[in-house]
């Protein structure tokens, strides 16, 4: 769904609240990115020494721009305000892991959990229960403290994990939607859980052969 507001607007409402809120609030949203990507890639190389295995392949960030922000709360019926832009949109930060096995997954979870200064606020499972469309990924929503200069500041970052072939499939679940929205044929809905099956049979098989292989490691 594309915005009504036109630029004319949305300068209209960075006039009203000031330029200085949205880019306080860009900020603390990178800056969260920053903490989490920082605390991954450690929690990636502690259990690469120990296990010899990265759980992460790779790591994608993004930060919605205010127009996205001021779309998504126009479209959900509040009031165009920063208070609601921090309240009311929890995928402001967004991050998303890449894994190579189904079973990885759940040890970024575990690990995440395990950190201090992160809360868990939200796990929706769509790997153990798929969307009706097919679609896999673990979906977590999670807050923790940006320690700023005068204060610290509670700021949520919504984390997706799924594995490369998870991720292969939403990536062009996705592009063919935005491409043809409604124009699509009948069938593709149909052809798209089929394939999604077909990714979820792939990820076991390849989780099986990994499992196989660390057995006949251990009796060497």
């Amino acid at each position: 769904m594309e915005s009504n507001i036109n630029k004319e607007q949305l300068m209209n409402i960075a006039d009203q609240y000031g330029f200085k809120e949205w880019r306080e609030l860009i900020f603390i949203h990178e800056s969260a990115i920053e903490e989490v990507n920082t605390k991954l890639k450690i929690l990636n190389n502690e259990f690469k020494i120990i296990h010899d295995h990265n759980p992460i392949e790779h790591i994608k960030t993004r930060v919605k721009k205010p127009d996205s922000i001021i779309e998504k709360l126009e479209r959900k019926g509040y009031e165009v305000n920063i208070e609601n832009a921090k309240t009311k949109i929890n995928d402001i930060a967004g991050i998303r892991i890449i894994c190579s096995f189904t079973d990885d997954i759940y040890k970024i979870l575990e690990m995440i959990k395990s950190q201090d200064d992160i809360e868990v606020l939200k796990v929706k499972d769509y790997i153990k229960n798929p969307k009706e469309n097919g679609y896999r990924s673990l979906h977590l929503l999670i807050q923790l403290p940006i320690f700023l200069s005068s204060q610290a500041r509670m700021t949520k970052v919504e984390i997706q994990t799924r594995t490369i072939a998870m991720d292969f499939w939403a990536s062009l679940e996705h592009k063919i939607y935005y491409k043809y929205k409604n124009d699509a044929p009948d069938e593709i809905p149909e052809k798209l859980k089929e394939s999604a099956e077909m990714i979820k049979k792939l990820d076991q098989q390849m989780l099986d052969i990994k499992k196989e292989l660390d057995e006949y490691a251990a009796l060497e």
